[in-house]
C-alpha cells in the first residue's frame, strides 16, 4: 500500500525515464516527413556523414591513446607499466565519452533513418513504443518486451547507432536459427543504410565455417541460407553488425584471451 502511494506521489523510475525519452520520440517523429522524401542513395550517404563526424570528434583523443599504448608496449618496468595501464584505461573512457556525446546528438536523425529504411525494405515501421525501447537499449538499460512486440525490429535502432563508431555492434541470441533469421530479415535495412551485417553459426570450432555476410545479390542453392555469403569468422567480426549466439561469442572470447604460457 505504501509503495502504491509513493508511486502516485513521486512516480517510479521507469515512468520518469520513459517521459524523458518521449522528447526524443517527438524529435524523431518531427523528422519523418524530411526522411521520407530522401532518395534511397541518400541513406548510405548520411551514414557516411555520421561516421565521419564520430571520427573527427575523438580524433585527437584516439591519436593520444595510440601513442600511450605504443609507449606502454616498450616499457620494461612492470610497476611503471601497471601505472601506465591506468592512464590508458582513463584515455579509453575519454574516447568513448566523446563518442557517446555525438551519438546522443545524432540519435533522433539516426533512428528516423532506420525507421524509414525499415519501412521501405521490410514494410515494417517502428511504433513510438519501439523507438522508446531502442533508446533504452542504447543507454545500456533493459527493455522488457513480450513475444510478438517486435524485439527484432527494436534492435535495429541501437545496433545501427552504435555500429557508426566502427567498433562493431553485436546482437546475442539463444540459438543459431534466431541469429540467422534476424540477419536475413533485418539485413535489407542495414544494407540500405550502407552497413555490412554478418552472422556467426555453430561450426564445431572451425573458424572458416559457419559465418556469413548478408548480401542481397548472393543466391544459395540451400533456401535456408538465401542471401548469406560464406565468409571466415574473422570477417564476420569485422562487419559493422554481427549477429550470433551467446555460446559462439562466449567461447570465441575465451579462445582469443586464453593464456598460452
Amino acid at each position: 500500500m505504501f509503495r502504491d502511494l509513493f508511486k502516485k506521489a513521486f512516480g517510479d523510475s521507469s515512468s520518469k525515464m520513459v517521459k524523458g525519452i518521449q522528447r526524443l520520440v517527438d524529435q524523431i517523429n518531427a523528422l519523418e516527413p524530411e526522411i521520407k522524401a530522401l532518395p534511397d542513395a541518400e541513406f548510405s550517404q548520411r551514414t557516411a556523414v555520421f561516421q565521419e563526424r564520430l571520427r573527427d570528434s575523438a580524433q585527437d583523443a584516439k591519436a593520444e591513446l595510440v601513442d600511450m599504448r605504443r609507449v606502454w608496449e616498450r616499457e620494461p618496468d612492470a610497476t611503471t607499466r601497471a601505472q601506465m595501464a591506468i592512464g590508458i584505461r582513463n584515455q579509453e573512457k575519454e574516447v568513448r565519452q566523446l563518442e557517446e556525446e555525438i551519438l546522443e546528438e545524432i540519435l533522433p536523425e539516426a533512428f528516423a533513418l532506420v525507421r524509414e529504411a525499415s519501412r521501405r525494405t521490410t514494410g515494417m515501421r517502428h511504433f513510438d513504443v519501439q523507438l522508446i525501447g531502442g533508446a533504452v537499449l542504447h543507454r545500456g538499460q533493459i527493455a522488457e518486451m513480450k513475444t510478438g512486440e517486435g524485439k527484432t525490429l527494436v534492435a535495429t535502432l541501437p545496433l545501427y547507432l552504435n555500429a557508426l563508431t566502427g567498433r562493431g555492434a553485436h546482437l546475442v541470441t539463444p540459438n543459431d536459427y534466431l541469429s540467422k533469421l534476424g540477419v536475413q530479415w533485418m539485413g535489407p535495412v542495414y544494407n540500405l543504410l550502407g552497413l555490412h551485417t554478418a552472422v556467426i553459426q555453430s561450426s564445431a570450432g572451425d573458424p572458416n565455417r559457419g559465418s556469413y555476410l548478408y548480401d542481397p545479390t548472393y543466391f544459395s542453392e540451400d533456401d535456408r541460407f538465401q542471401f548469406l555469403r560464406p565468409i571466415t569468422r574473422r570477417e564476420a567480426y569485422e562487419a559493422d553488425i554481427t549477429y550470433g549466439t551467446n555460446n559462439e561469442f562466449g567461447f570465441d572470447y575465451l579462445r582469443d584471451n586464453m593464456v598460452q604460457d
